[in-house]
């Protein structure tokens, strides 16, 4: 069953309802808003929230996350289809949905974990300031010949006081009543007063009709040739990636707010299945929403009713009730949106700026950055890389030796810390066979072999003995360890010392 009609932790069906309307209110300009960013047609855009909206509500991995046409995948779409037109985008998000179920079937949504902290902060960050300038676009209109400019006059005036209002009854009205979420209220009131008073305010009708029937489906219609897999496979591998980057760290997000786990790599599949489903009824593909996310469980949408209300509700719109959404004035969206940045961004992240170590705020910054220039999933890549080289540089100061002479003569050296491709350099620069003794030992008890550069850089060490006359032992290495070193044959001109009772955990080279 995929929902219950009494409230429990997990959702209650009223909340659900009345979240799903707010958020299907806010999907409209923000789906009509990519198509446009991709060179579609609104409807492709529409279409494309309601079906990716409505399917991984059903079956993913997180109730409540809400999923559709975002900017992230718009912004890649639009060369395709500026070169070969919109069916080859069609096929393309056939493919992406494919590579994206493989994914989840392959259990690989279990790697966001390996994203820092750090990393997560400056995403969130990023994300709201990409939500922030997106809104800006509301206040631009465009004249006669075309070209945008900023509001003046009047309709400013207009639109900054509409605006503030929304925002205020987001905030005070749960302080009055919960009855009904606060960003519904706030749209309703809006439009009420923007028609009553007949004021000069743009609205959703402005951007686009949004009516239409309902989806129909279709086969892309591409030539099925190795030229056309050569031309979408690439977009749909980038397209992939972006997506199931963007769910997986919204999904994480929201398991920190409710405080509950979501399941990745089944949110993998679903997006997978959401969007092959889509690429086959004129849709543009799509992925986890964090703004509209951020709606939903903000106005106490936790279940999988909220995700599946949302979708139903705008499929409404679109068949029944596209007059009366056009009438809902831009500023009032704008309002709810702003309140999200507001919501979203992690304010605490700058009072800990100068008490985090310096790289970790250096990464925060970072990703924040690349976010709002590039897209979210080369921020996330590069935020990741520079953890982990960050990383690697401090533990490289972390190996050492401690020498001594043993018991039947010649010299041990006990080694701690890990041997990795980061502090091999340092391992190289311990040892000194010129004035070392004839027999040495080196004691790595105390010590990890992480990789093949430390294989190498052992080997390397062996032969400065052998060079210098002299007969290096190693003791205490894993089994994996002594298996490449044999491996090796005549590259590794070393004596292994075998320690029968040496029951240190092998997984060193795992």
């Amino acid at each position: 069953m995929f929902f219950n009609f009494e409230c429990t932790d997990r959702g209650c069906p009223k909340d659900d309802l009345l979240s799903g309307i707010t958020v299907a209110l806010a999907l409209v300009p923000e789906a009509v808003a990519f198509a446009f960013v991709a060179g579609v047609e609104p409807l492709v855009g529409l279409y494309a929230a309601f079906m990716v909206g409505l399917i991984t509500a059903v079956i993913g991995g997180r109730p409540g996350m809400i999923s559709g046409a975002t900017g992230a995948l718009a912004v890649v779409m639009v060369a395709l289809v500026a070169q070969h037109g919109v069916q080859y985008l069609f096929a393309t998000v056939v493919l992406m949905g494919l590579i994206q179920i493989l994914v989840g079937v392959l259990r690989l949504g279990k790697f966001i974990r390996m994203v820092p902290h750090p990393v997560m902060l400056g995403f969130v960050n990023g994300l709201a300031i990409v939500i922030f300038l997106a809104q800006l676009q509301s206040f631009q209109t465009t004249d006669a010949a075309g070209q945008s400019q900023w509001l003046q006059g009047n309709q400013l005036y207009i639109m900054l006081a509409l605006v503030a209002l929304t925002m205020a009854i987001i905030k005070y009205l749960p302080k009055l009543t919960k009855a009904i979420p606060s960003s519904l209220a706030a749209i309703i009131v809006v439009t009420l007063i923007v028609i009553g008073l007949s004021l000069d305010s743009r609205s959703v009708g402005d951007l686009a009709s949004i009516a239409g029937g309902l989806p129909q489906f279709s086969i892309p219609a591409v030539p099925f040739t190795w030229e056309t897999l050569t031309i979408i496979f690439p977009y749909a591998v980038i397209l992939a990636a972006i997506g199931l980057i963007e769910s997986l760290l919204t999904l994480s997000l929201i398991d920190e707010i409710t405080e509950t786990r979501g399941r990745g790599n089944k949110e993998c599949v679903a997006q997978g299945a959401a969007n092959t489903v889509t690429g086959f009824f004129g849709g543009m593909g799509g992925c986890a929403m964090i703004g509209q996310s951020m709606i939903n469980i903000n106005s106490g949408g936790r279940g999988r009713l909220s995700g599946i209300s949302a979708a139903l509700f705008l499929l409404a719109f679109i068949l029944f009730a596209s007059g009366l959404i056009e009438m809902i004035p831009l500023a009032a969206l704008t309002g709810v949106m702003f309140m999200v940045v507001i919501g979203t961004f992690e304010w605490s992240s700058l009072r800990i700026m100068g008490k985090i170590p310096l790289s970790d705020a250096f990464v925060l910054v970072l990703v924040s950055a690349v976010t709002v220039a590039t897209d979210l999933a080369i921020a996330v890549v590069v935020g990741v890389i520079v953890s982990a080289l960050v990383f690697a540089w401090e533990h490289a100061k972390h190996i050492n030796v401690k020498s001594y002479e043993g018991k039947l003569g010649g010299k041990i050296y006990e080694l701690h810390g890990p041997l990795f491709f980061a502090s091999v350099n340092n391992f190289q620069n311990l040892f000194d066979p010129k004035n070392d003794p004839d027999d040495v030992v080196v004691e790595f008890q105390n010590s990890q072999v992480m990789d093949h550069s430390a294989i190498e850089a052992i080997d390397t060490l062996a032969e400065r003995y052998l060079n210098a006359g002299k007969r290096l032992h190693l003791r205490h290495l894993s089994a994996e360890c002594r298996q490449l070193l044999r491996k090796a044959g005549n590259l590794v001109e070393v004596n292994v010392i075998e320690d029968p009772k040496y029951h240190v955990a092998d997984n060193q080279l795992g």
